[in-house]
């Protein structure tokens, strides 16, 4: 018997369990945070030499280089030719989704502005993409194709000149998919090196591994550690925690459907999250027995029960506006409104990384080939973060340039701010430019 949760938002200490619910903390462990700092110092101070050791510490891969590391765009070629027919159709039909959905997003978002005032002055905003990115891609326990493409092709259709791609190898075990979708998505370099030290030499670039502008991509908590603290040398997307899923019910859908949504994140890992809120007592009570039923089928089953017992619940509501606005103060990672009349709540939704609509969006489509983006913000941080796209592989310059009318309005604004403060350089630099100085 599964030892889930069972919450009801009428019951007196509904509070006090859905905050224990909720809480997760980011903070690292004291001993990863010591052990990132030395490694990010010592590749900082070592380069190439101090990628080896690493190299061979933790992944057993023994070489004279890290140019021994580095694949090369004809073995990507020969993974992507290596894999089966149908996986190579995958591969493309996801990638192209991808760069379709990445492309309207550069369309709506992604590019320059400018417009002139009354007195000639135009002022506008510059878009360029970054030079250089890099992507990391997990490796050894999981392999993620699928985040190769969704961090790679956005950068792509930004117009990143390079792409760097950095992939843990255990024991020099290379997954072929994940080396495929690099070809396919078109990354620039690849090195097998991962963890801390994979993140240190793209942050400060070694004799081989080029330094590059930002860092994207998931990792575990040496990883996660590792982008945190080169941020300021470089930039980096997030920090992402736990994967989770919300499902928000209104008992139209097959139980067994909203089942297997839940373990789809909870085979993630033990503490991934797995929500159902529900007004109907009798639909929660038949997805229960969906998964106890379930259960027993799935190959990652202890990992599901772990996360599941942990960390997941089942919550009945008042109504499906007051499961709305619980979702709000969680903020999920992937929100499913699996209802007969999803338009009909998706204005209650404020806060979520993606919103999957209807019985027939599974958060799984999302993954892999719907479009957006599956790199979304976790651990209520979609309050103030968005999934990664265009965005986030380019930088914004302000345009201004001021007519000769412009600088004689402007100046006298200027200028008597610039005094308020006490900067007469300021004050009378725009000054000069009046045809009558004040002063």
């Amino acid at each position: 018997m599964l030892n889930l949760r069972q919450l009801d938002t009428t019951h007196s200490d509904f509070e006090a369990e859905f905050e224990r619910l909720r809480h997760w903390s980011a903070e690292t462990d004291g001993a990863i945070e010591e052990r990132v700092a030395a490694i990010l110092a010592d590749v900082r101070a070592r380069g190439d030499a101090a990628v080896l050791d690493y190299t061979a510490r933790f992944d057993g891969l023994q070489v004279d280089s890290v140019a021994a590391l580095e694949l090369s765009r004809d073995e990507l070629k020969s993974a992507f030719d290596a894999i089966t027919p149908a996986q190579r159709h995958a591969l493309e039909a996801a990638s192209a989704r991808v760069r379709q959905y990445h492309e309207r997003q550069l369309e709506a978002c992604g590019r320059g502005w400018s417009y002139r005032d009354e007195d000639g002055t135009l002022l506008g905003q510059k878009v360029t993409p970054l030079d250089r990115v890099g992507i990391y891609v997990p490796g050894g326990k999981a392999a993620y194709p699928s985040s190769v493409l969704m961090n790679a092709v956005p950068a792509h259709v930004a117009g990143v000149g390079e792409i760097i791609m950095v992939v843990p190898t255990p024991r020099g075990e290379k997954n072929p998919l994940v080396l495929a979708a690099a070809y396919v998505a078109g990354v620039t370099r690849a090195f097998t090196v991962g963890g801390a030290q994979a993140v240190a030499a793209l942050a400060f670039g070694t004799a081989t591994i080029p330094g590059v502008d930002k860092i994207t991509g998931p990792g575990n908590a040496y990883v996660a550690s590792a982008k945190r603290r080169v941020f300021g040398q470089v930039g980096i997307d997030m920090i992402a925690g736990p994967s989770e899923i919300l499902v928000l019910a209104d008992g139209s859908t097959p139980p067994d459907w909203v089942a297997m949504d839940l373990f789809s994140q909870a085979e993630h890992d033990e503490l991934a999250q797995s929500i159902l809120l529900c007004p109907d007592a009798s639909y929660i009570a038949r997805v229960r027995a969906e998964i106890e039923r379930l259960l027993p089928e799935m190959p990652r089953r202890e990992v599901i029960r772990a996360s599941l017992e942990g960390r997941g619940a089942l919550v009945l509501t008042r109504s499906m506006e007051e499961a709305c606005n619980i979702s709000n103060r969680i903020a999920p990672e992937h929100l499913e409104v699996s209802s007969s009349e999803p338009h009909r709540w998706e204005p209650l939704l404020r806060h979520a990384g993606a919103i999957f609509l209807g019985a027939f969006t599974s958060e799984s489509l999302g993954d892999y080939c719907a479009g957006p983006n599956h790199v979304l913000p976790t651990s209520g941080t979609a309050r103030f973060s968005s999934p990664l796209g265009v965005y986030d592989f380019q930088k914004r310059s302000s345009l201004i340039e001021v007519s000769e009318v412009g600088a004689n309005k402007l100046g006298v604004i200027a200028a008597e701010l610039a005094y308020g403060e006490g900067l007469q350089g300021h004050a009378r630099a725009a000054e000069m430019r009046l045809k009558n100085p004040r002063r």
